[in-house]
């Protein structure tokens, strides 16, 4: 055996035996298959991000063999991502982060100039270490961590999103433009560029739906997405009043039409296969896990809402949403008006003088369970959601992180902003909004 294949052998061999050992050692411990799992799914595609890069800039080059990914040797792909993915996350699970992280660095430092023929240096390697420690090494320990001990629950939402759209639009295309030979990404690079916006904007405007149902998830239920890590409470609320599978609903028309962006009918298979485990394993398993926890809550909903046909108005059962606005006020008077002909379903509209002087500023909306209550632009986001569909997709977009707050800066910046109406009784029972 040569030297290039006893260091393809080890780059794959010697992680998996590292993970394995220290999975016997630490045990099986709760929630640390969901950390692993979102772990291994941020460090793959983002390995293959860093790779792109490293074709760009010349960090270092590989001596490929006879298998490759992305002018990658295949073995040290995958090694590198158990290596990253799952080692440090059982391992160093009881040290600080910092330690795991600082651990990572300095056998990485050290391994790479021991990996010649296969890994070649450049002069600039370091600071392609640099980018991969940051893009790749570092979110995977934090995800893992925070889902381990159950924090950073948004931050943790978020970085599912991402790493969702890292998997299905990114990983799994390149794998399959690779095994098939074709044009690979280069319908979607030749294009003019107003047509690539227009393109991947239409993308992320089907992918919208998808995004508030993990927002929801994290807002309303307590948890994610991810098996071990399900949210505490049914939720029946935002886009699911509409929908009851709208993550793998969205998430399969977003990769149709990925597919015809990249004018690539292998591509197809991905949300074929979406659509088959989704109507088997996943609704069989939901299916159970769902009615086990919620019980009849689970079998009123289901009666009226579907997994993979929308309603176009919303379901409502209980007691109504509040939205309080100042009847004294033009501006909101008017927006009450344009709401109220609308016939939101489950939404009450109430005078915000009715409550305290002083303990309202802003358009307020407080959910059924009177709980997470928001204020002014996230406010008409969330009323928005009572009215139909195409207005709950705009609710969505309107309440996105850093959407929210540049639409509230103009509005305030444009004379709309706080103002405290006369008053007389009542407080919300949890005020988020902002002051």
């Amino acid at each position: 055996m040569t030297r290039s294949e006893m260091i393809r052998v080890a780059g794959l061999y010697f992680p998996v035996s590292a993970a394995c050992i220290a999975g016997a050692l630490r045990g099986r411990r709760p929630r640390t298959f969901a950390a692993c799992l979102l772990s291994v799914l941020w460090t793959a595609p983002s390995l293959l991000l860093v790779q792109k890069l490293n074709l760009a800039f010349g960090w270092w080059t590989f001596d490929n063999g006879d298998v490759s990914f992305s002018s990658m040797p295949l073995e040290l792909y995958i090694g590198w991502v158990i290596a990253w993915g799952i080692v440090p996350q059982i391992a160093f699970r009881h040290f600080p982060l910092w330690i795991s992280m600082l651990s990572m660095t300095v056998l990485d430092l050290a391994v790479m100039p021991c990996c010649a023929p296969v890994v070649k240096l450049g002069r600039a390697w370091l600071l392609g270490e640099a980018v991969s420690l940051l893009v790749i090494l570092m979110p995977a320990l934090c995800i893992a961590r925070w889902t381990m001990e159950n924090k950073h629950l948004q931050l943790r939402a978020w970085m599912q999103i991402a790493t969702s759209g890292g998997v299905f639009l990114f990983l799994l295309p390149e794998i399959l433009l690779s095994a098939h030979r074709g044009s690979g990404w280069m319908p979607l690079l030749e294009m003019a560029a107003w047509r690539r916006q227009v393109a991947v904007q239409l993308v992320l405007l089907i992918a919208l739906p998808g995004i508030g149902a993990v927002m929801e998830f994290a807002e309303r239920g307590g948890g994610t997405p991810i098996p071990f890590d399900p949210p505490v409470r049914l939720v029946t609320s935002g886009i699911y009043r509409y929908c009851a599978n709208p993550m793998q609903l969205f998430c399969t028309l977003v990769l149709v039409a990925w597919a015809a962006v990249l004018r690539n009918s292998w591509l197809l298979l991905i949300p074929l296969t979406c659509v088959a485990y989704s109507a088997g394993i996943a609704q069989w398993d939901e299916g159970e896990d769902m009615e086990g926890r919620f019980g009849e809550s689970w079998r009123r909903y289901r009666v009226h809402v579907r997994d993979w046909i929308p309603r176009w108005r919303p379901h409502h059962a209980g007691d109504p949403a509040q939205l309080y606005m100042a009847a004294g006020c033009a501006p909101c008077s008017e927006v009450w008006r344009w709401i109220a002909v609308r016939r939101p379903a489950g939404l009450e509209i109430i005078a915000a003088e009715s409550l305290a002087s002083g303990s309202i500023r802003r358009m307020r909306y407080v959910p059924e369970d009177g709980s997470q209550c928001v204020e002014g632009v996230r406010a008409m986001g969330r009323a928005l959601e009572h009215i139909n569909l195409g207005w709950a997709v705009a609710g969505i977009a309107l309440r996105l992180p850093g959407v929210w707050q540049f639409v509230q800066l103009l509005m305030d910046a444009s004379g709309l902003g706080p103002r405290v109406p006369a008053a007389a009784i009542g407080q919300c029972a949890t005020d988020v909004g902002e002051r």
